[in-house]
């Protein structure tokens, strides 16, 4: 067997912090903790147009795997998140990645929120850029870190943050970025399929979409799917296919999973019960009353913090014993103290299910 025991030191470390991650298979258990917020992918709804499509596309979009399904669906994403254009990637990380390492020079300045996502600070340390965090949804912080900056100035924040659900001043950030002659870029991962009328997101709700450098929707969570696209304007589509490399050194997303991408689009919008029922269960769950600190949220995603990576676990592992899937966030994922449940609101929970998960004495010891 190969000698890697140099890698046991820091698995170790995390074993000692309580912190040690593992995958667990699938259960039976009532779903608290999936993205799935529209139960595209429970109720199988994009499963049965699309299987008479190649599952390969043979190589990267400069190369042999373009073809004329990805351009009309990023025409079709760009229409209806009233864009100039889209460019479509594999992922939401590849997205941040592509997007945040290549669009700033030596020189320039990203100004970032400090909880936007791994696949955020990643890709501003891949590029040259100066940068800084401000802190959590602080526009005054944000004003004092933009005083400093130099070059071309990006912001970047969340529309809705993946771990604590909260929503970002995206009115006010495009006002102070539009004073200082920066440009913002929101990632609306969590946005999409849920705020709007038709899911569209938050930058749209609030009409703010000629206000926005660049925008990043993903497919793996509401959409029920895979991939994700950087919208922008034309140039920035045509800059991305130059110099995004986790968008030129990698094989294309075949024609099975672009299909199902443009059948989410055509399904999700009509979805407006689902997104009303959701908010009947996001109302229900944050007036209930419970023995932990709940962060305040309007998003499908409601955070409990439960100090300490032990107290976390066991309270996750005694709800799920009462049959309730729920996944304990653990330090160093987020930081020390605030250790949460991440409670995950769908549309097809009841509300006597989250009564019932609130109401059942575990959150209230």
């Amino acid at each position: 067997m190969y000698q890697d025991d140099f890698l046991s030191s820091k698995l170790n470390e995390r074993i000692a912090q309580n912190a040690l991650r593992t995958l667990k298979l699938p259960n039976n258990l009532v779903d608290f903790c999936s993205n799935d917020y529209l139960g595209i992918t429970k109720n199988n709804l994009l499963q049965h147009s699309t299987n008479h499509y190649k599952t390969g596309s043979t190589g990267s979009r400069l190369l042999a795997g373009n073809y004329q399904l990805i351009e009309a669906t990023e025409k079709q994403i760009a229409t209806f998140h009233q864009a100039e254009a889209a460019l479509i990637f594999n992922s939401g990380y590849d997205a941040n990645i592509g997007l945040l390492s290549c669009i700033a020079k030596r020189g320039d300045t990203i100004i970032y929120d400090y909880l936007c996502h791994a696949s955020i600070r990643d890709g501003i340390r891949l590029s040259f850029a100066n940068n800084y965090s401000f802190t959590h949804n602080d526009l005054v912080d944000l004003e004092k870190k933009l005083l400093a900056a130099k070059g071309n100035i990006f912001i970047v924040t969340e529309s809705i943050f993946s771990m604590d659900g909260d929503v970002a001043p995206i009115t006010e950030m495009a006002a102070i970025a539009a004073k200082y002659n920066a440009h913002l870029i929101v990632d609306e991962a969590h946005a999409t399929g849920i705020i709007g009328n038709n899911g569209e997101g938050l930058v749209q709700e609030l009409n703010l979409q000629n206000s926005i450098f660049a925008r990043v929707h993903t497919f793996g969570k509401a959409c029920g799917c895979h991939g994700a696209a950087v919208l922008g304007s034309s140039t920035l589509r045509d800059y991305l296919i130059n110099f995004a490399k986790s968008f030129i050194y990698t094989t294309s997303l075949p024609p099975q999973a672009i299909a199902t991408i443009s059948e989410a689009y055509k399904i999700f919008p009509t979805l407006h019960s689902e997104r009303k029922h959701l908010q009947q269960l996001i109302k229900t769950f944050i007036t209930a009353k419970i023995g932990f600190e709940k962060i305040q949220s309007s998003s499908p995603i409601q955070a409990v913090v439960i100090p300490g990576n032990g107290k976390v676990r066991k309270v996750a592992s005694a709800l799920q014993h009462k049959g309730f899937d729920v996944r304990p966030i653990l330090y160093p994922t987020v930081e020390k103290g605030k250790e949460r449940l991440r409670i995950v609101l769908h549309c097809f929970n009841s509300v006597e299910e989250v009564k019932e998960l609130v109401g059942n004495g575990i959150l209230n010891i």
